[in-house]
């Protein structure tokens, strides 16, 4: 190595070492403890309602020619569904799913998800999990990937396994089951 490659390493070393020092966890912030891995099996499930006076998602985009599609290839919709113990919609609120998600097929109906669940109940209350993927909405089971996470999902992976339970093919309204298993 040239003299002039080692002072260059150094002189990074150096720097590197003392904004290291400098750097600190604000009180605000928690630092992360490293602990043993759980697994946590949920299930749920997700009301979509697009009808209505009050509909859980809405659309907030779309193409000049998705109107045209089959498919809805092109249109965006933003969710804030809730998240319930049983398929009937007066049960027990256990969450949020809160993002949005477009028509991504041009010849089958495949919905691209960017999708928080938020739990608002019990020991998961304030912890979500993150989904981000490929929803292909006419296949009986759906597997989607879990992204990430916070709270006592922080750092989280896993999957999703989404069946609908019932869907108005009319309305697009859907309730859908999902079986979630997270790695945190």
């Amino acid at each position: 190595m040239t003299k002039l490659g080692r002072i260059l390493v150094i002189i990074s070393i150096v720097a590197a070492t003392s904004w290291a020092q400098g750097f600190h966890v604000e009180s605000w912030a928690t630092k992360l403890e490293a602990k043993q891995e759980t697994v946590t099996n949920l299930q749920f499930y997700f009301h979509d309602t697009l009808s209505g006076k009050n509909p859980s998602a809405i659309r907030v985009a779309q193409a000049a020619d998705t109107e045209k599609s089959p498919t809805l290839f092109g249109a965006l919709l933003m969710a804030d569904d809730p998240l319930t113990e049983s398929p009937d919609p007066n049960s027990k609120l256990l969450g949020r799913a809160q993002g949005l998600y477009g028509s991504a097929g041009q010849t089958e109906l495949v919905l691209m998800m960017a999708m928080n669940f938020c739990f608002t109940d019990g020991i998961f209350n304030g912890s979500s999990i993150s989904i981000l993927g490929k929803n292909s909405a006419l296949n009986p089971v759906r597997e989607m990937p879990i992204v990430g996470g916070t709270g006592l999902f922080r750092l989280a992976r896993g999957y999703a396994l989404a069946k609908t339970h019932w869907i108005d093919i009319t309305t697009g309204d859907a309730i859908v089951g999902y079986n979630v298993t997270i790695v945190h």
